[in-house]
């Protein structure tokens, strides 16, 4: 795969840290630590991971906040970095990663793991919107660039659908979905959206609120109502 930018990984030392840039000024000691801009941090840490998952040719595409940023969203990223790769590749990516030398665990739920990179926390997702991650859907992910940095990117369509479809009794905040649903709205196929959550009642009332905040036109007459993955804009 063609390289873009630095992928600022140290092949011999891990996992590059945040280097600031002070011209032909050293930067004084004593002066005191300037605050780390958390949504940068977020930004990096994609970056690192992205570029050795890259290196290693793992299958993989960005998904969660940073790839709604990737394809144009607003930069208010959320409190980490999530990728989607496959089921049968998860013990493959945690000891490429291990390699590079970030620390990778395996928390309670039995669909993600999770890494630390530059302080940030990364989970490694094999399983979206309560199916597995698999060849077709990273093969409808984008090639964007990710401040500076090339890598797949999980399709609008696909990503609104992993959303809409995680809502249930217990978690159903439309208004941390409603801002992405307004700026990727031209970018997504929502019939296809609507196919892949079927019949569930919350992505449903989801659709019933963007039609009367007009984000979205009402249900394309004559589409299908079977439930099943979207397959993408046609």
């Amino acid at each position: 795969m063609t390289q873009h930018a630095d992928d600022g990984v140290d092949r011999h030392g891990g996992v590059a840290g945040l280097r600031l840039a002070t011209g032909d000024t050293a930067p004084d000691a004593r002066a005191p630590a300037l605050p780390v801009d958390r949504n940068q941090a977020i930004l990096e840490a994609a970056k690192q991971v992205g570029a050795i998952l890259k290196r290693a040719e793992h299958p993989f595409a960005l998904t969660g906040s940073v790839a709604v940023y990737a394809h144009g969203g607003a930069q208010n990223l959320q409190h980490d970095v999530d990728f989607a790769v496959l089921p049968e590749d998860a013990g493959a990516v945690a000891e490429t990663l291990r390699e590079a030398g970030l620390t990778v665990r395996t928390p309670p739920e039995d669909w993600l793991l999770k890494a630390d990179c530059l302080g940030q926390q990364v989970d490694l997702i094999f399983e979206l919107a309560h199916q597995p991650v698999t060849v077709e859907l990273l093969a409808r992910a984008e090639e964007l660039s990710v401040d500076s940095v090339f890598m797949p990117v999980l399709s609008p369509t696909d990503l609104l659908h992993s959303l809409l479809s995680a809502f249930s009794e217990h978690h159903c905040d439309f208004g941390a979905v409603l801002p992405i649903a307004r700026s990727l709205r031209e970018k997504v196929d929502w019939d296809a959206v609507r196919r892949g959550c079927g019949d569930a009642p919350m992505p449903d009332a989801f659709f019933y609120f963007l039609e009367r905040l007009e984000v979205i036109g009402p249900r394309t007459p004559g589409a299908s109502d079977t439930p099943g993955t979207p397959e993408g804009p046609s």
